[in-house]
């Protein structure tokens, strides 16, 4: 559980951080509650899921996995706009896999 739980608050901190500019760039509230729920859950599964590769390419991995179904509708109409997400979604999930790894150990 504790792994779990630990998982849940660091992916609401990376969820919080990721809509900080959010909020700035005046999006709207579906899509910034869809990018905090999704790095809640991006923390529950890395601290989750047991794969045994480096604990940053498993939060890369699993944080590229969960986001893939929204880039598809988020590309399609705004391309342009995957890069900033594509770099968010490497740095923030590849810290939480290394955070997570290192608290839960």
């Amino acid at each position: 559980m504790k792994k779990t739980a630990t998982g849940i608050l660091f992916g609401s901190i990376a969820g919080l951080i990721d809509v900080i500019p959010m909020f700035m760039m005046n999006l709207s509230w579906d899509a910034i509650i869809s990018a905090f729920t999704m790095w809640v859950i991006v923390g529950f599964l890395i601290a989750s899921i047991l794969l045994n590769i480096n604990s940053v390419l498993k939060g890369i991995i699993v944080a590229f996995l969960v986001l893939a179904p929204t880039a598809v509708l988020i590309g399609w109409k705004e391309p342009t706009s995957l890069i900033p997400i594509f770099i968010m979604t490497t740095f923030l999930g590849g810290l939480l896999g290394f955070i997570i790894h290192k608290t839960t150990k």
